[in-house]
């Protein structure tokens, strides 16, 4: 349903809207017109300084801003603001539609872009190719000297067609009272054009000596060349929340109430409980679950899971996965941003938008940059002139200071590596929270599993059938059709192991359930008894036999029920919260990245130790009640432990908020998942060795590429001050700079988890 119909339909919603807008509230905005880091630092410091701005945060290759009000500010007065800063913002409409439509504006727009820098490139280039090619062949001992109002000609059109932004940026920086790359690149061009420009006015209609023309045309054509690469290699960074955000189907086929009549559709006319069909190969219009059918469902890009998973009636199915070759009827459980497409896209957008405490540093820095590299461009020029060095000399030193020194590479070294590591995570079904779960994440030194849901699979399955006239068959038919109604799960694990088997079931003409013992049934005329030896005694069945079986069964950590027919025990089942298949495996990766693990868990000793027999697990700890699992965490961290807690239920959520780090597993309670700073979509133990090591990998990228940053300037900007860099040489040198950082954070995009 759209907006305006959802609000004629509820009076309210437009005062509650007005409510919520005078509420604290955090607004998210798009940013239009940032160049580089000190355009980001500039809206920052703008907007943290605003009357009711608890704190702002401006995400540069996102190009968003999160602001924190208190609740006097409404969302115009801050656009106001940016505006006046010299750039624009719009506040961020909520909902699948709007990022939908936000998207499609983005890839047109970016579109567009690259279509017309693209187009200015090559024009650029051939303008400045004549200049390039005079200069090689002069170096080249075969001087081919282009008329100095020719070169005059062509850097102009270059300055005018080209320059024309970097004037723009720079108006409005300095109109705001701030300093960005822009005036840099507006100073170093203008100055080698200008000086360029004057000697040929000078000289005419003779020949001048030496000019910059060349200098200023390849400077911004080899700028707009990165800036063109730099465009590319972020928006390679961001593409997961776009391959998240087009999961989303626009339309549904909705199910009528006679249950026969289908009609198509919006997906945002849908409501909880409506029924809709998903006929073979289309997406799952909303979070649901199956009332009829089955079918196999391609989870890859919600969960990371590469092989379609079968679905049965009864199972919950996520918005945006890909049916397979049966058609489902579906019922509606959540949609829109209650969905779990919703909540994974919230997430990585949060954590891409996070800043890391690094980066404060590195905005502090980016502030200063650029009125600190227009001092030392002063000095330069002032040392070299008053040395006595020649004009030419002393402009060349100046424009290469200018241009070489760009803040854009400091500004991209964290956003782009933490925006393409997060991204890749969520690509293989690890969703992370922020940028200190990221940062904490790479510390950890000790990982401790809840057992139960975590390394098991968290529901009993049948692993013994022991019938004492060898007819292990019959008696599991008997034990699974009287066992039909029942809704334990010791029950439903009988008749699934039945099913398993393609076991022929006809269900019970009685039944009836004791508490705390069993079930009794009426079979083809016969009572049948399932239960524990209580039961059989009251009911004055000889257990002799099945109390031996069931006392060396329960030995291996299995709960049994005694099978009785018509007054006579007739065999013994035994059921077991087994171990996931990938435990092991994931056990030994951890260990292998040299981190301790824990076992947590209720159990006795005795079956705790039964369970991690043949586990390479580190250390177990048992018969921890769900209130003392906090505690227990505490403990070891206070022992100087860097600690994860894995878990899936509710009642591991304090002990999720307790650890350094808290990894849900995604088939768990929603509670689990909202404490949680990782949440893994595959209840797989496998992937938390992957969390850690993408972790690590993010946090790696990001300080390699602050090295790289920093050392381009550190080495590049006393280059050029001492006349060893040619402007050109300086103009390459920045474009490279920014390309680099941003390349190297993309490089992210092809990790891939070992968890198959």
């Amino acid at each position: 349903m759209s907006e305006a119909l959802a609000k004629a339909d509820h009076p309210d919603a437009a005062s509650a809207e007005a409510e919520a807008v005078s509420s604290p509230a955090i607004l998210q905005f798009d940013i239009g017109g940032m160049t580089c880091a000190a355009c980001s630092a500039r809206i920052e410091k703008v907007l943290t300084r605003m009357p009711g701005v608890v704190r702002a945060n401006v995400n540069l290759p996102l190009e968003t801003a999160t602001v924190e009000t208190d609740g006097t500010l409404d969302a115009g007065a801050i656009e106001e603001k940016v505006a006046a800063t010299g750039y624009s913002a719009a506040i961020r409409e909520s909902g699948f539609a709007a990022e939908a439509r936000r998207q499609e504006e983005a890839d047109a727009r970016a579109a567009r872009i690259m279509r017309r820098d693209g187009g200015l490139l090559v024009l650029s280039a051939l303008l400045s190719a004549p200049m390039v090619a005079s200069m090689a062949s002069m170096a080249a001992g075969y001087p081919f000297m282009i008329p100095g109002w020719a070169q005059a000609i062509l850097a102009t059109i270059v300055q005018i067609l080209v320059g024309s932004r970097f004037y723009i940026g720079a108006f409005k920086a300095v109109r705001s009272g701030s300093a960005n790359m822009d005036v840099l690149v507006a100073l170093g061009t203008s100055a080698a054009w200008g000086y360029s420009m004057v000697l040929t006015v000078l000289a005419w209609p003779g020949e001048p000596g030496h000019l910059y023309f060349e200098a200023s045309a390849v400077i911004l054509t080899l700028i707009l060349f990165g800036k063109l690469l730099e465009a590319r290699a972020k928006r390679s960074t961001t593409a997961a929340v776009r391959a998240l955000s087009a999961l989303r189907p626009e339309e549904a086929n909705r199910i009528g109430a006679d249950g026969e009549t289908i009609e198509t559709v919006s997906v945002e006319a849908l409501f909880p409980g409506d029924r809709v069909l998903v006929r073979p190969g289309e997406r799952v219009p909303a979070d649901g679950r199956i009332i009829e059918g089955s079918s196999e469902l391609d989870e890859a890009l919600v969960t990371g899971e590469s092989v379609p998973v079968a679905k049965h009636a009864g199972d919950d199915v996520t918005g945006g996965t890909i049916n397979g070759s049966g058609g489902l009827a579906v019922e509606v459980t959540a949609l829109g941003s209650d969905s779990k497409l919703a909540a994974i896209i919230r997430l990585v957008e949060s954590a891409q938008a996070a800043k890391a405490p690094v980066q404060k540093l590195v905005d502090r820095v980016s502030a200063v940059f650029v009125p600190v590299i227009l001092a030392i461009a002063a000095i330069t020029f002032a040392a070299w002139w008053f040395s006595g060095a020649s004009l030419d000399a002393t402009i060349g030193a100046t424009v290469a200071v200018l241009v070489i020194a760009c803040p854009c590479a400091l500004g991209l070294a964290t956003p782009t590596a933490l925006v393409a590591g997060t991204g890749a995570a969520a690509r293989a079904g690890i969703l992370i929270r922020d940028i200190e779960a990221l940062e904490v994440a790479h510390t950890v030194d000790t990982v401790i599993f809840d057992k139960t849901g975590t390394l098991t699979v968290g529901e009993p399955r049948l692993t013994d059938i022991r019938s004492f006239d060898k007819n292990e068959e019959r008696m599991l038919r008997i034990a699974a059709s009287a066992q039909l109604p029942s809704e334990h799960p010791l029950g439903k694990a009988v008749v699934e192991a039945a099913r398993e088997r393609g076991l022929s079931l006809s269900r019970p003409t009685s039944f009836r359930g004791v508490p705390g013992q069993g079930i009794v049934a009426e079979i083809a005329g016969e009572t049948v008894l399932i239960g524990n030896s209580r039961m059989m005694e009251e009911n004055g069945i000889d257990t002799f036999l099945s109390r031996q079986i069931s006392r060396e069964l329960e030995g291996q950590a299995k709960t049994c029920s005694t099978i009785a027919i018509a007054g006579r025990a007739v065999g013994v089942l035994a059921m077991a919260d087994t171990l996931r298949a990938e435990t092991p495996a994931a056990l030994d990766r951890l260990k292998a990245l040299g981190i301790d693990t824990v076992m947590l868990t209720g159990d006795t000793e005795a079956v705790a130790r039964a369970i991690a027999s043949g586990l390479p697990i580190g250390d177990v700890i048992a018969g921890v009640p769900p209130e003392g699992k906090a505690e227990t965490v505490a403990r070891l961290t206070k022992e100087g432990r860097h600690v994860a807690m894995v878990g899936d239920g509710v009642n591991d959520a304090p002990a999720l908020a307790a650890a350094h780090i808290g990894v849900a597993m995604g088939s768990g309670s929603a509670v689990a998942m909202e404490t949680a700073g990782i949440t893994l979509m595959r209840p797989r133990p496998d992937l938390v060795a992957d969390a850690l090591v993408v972790s690590r990998a993010t946090v790696r990228k990001i300080r390699q590429n602050l090295f790289w940053a920093f050392i381009y300037n550190v080495i590049g900007v006393p280059l050029a001050a001492f006349g060893l860099l040619t402007p050109a040489i300086a103009g390459a040198a920045m474009a490279l700079s920014s390309v680099s950082v941003v390349s190297n954070a993309a490089l992210l995009r092809r990790w891939k988890p070992k968890a198959k």
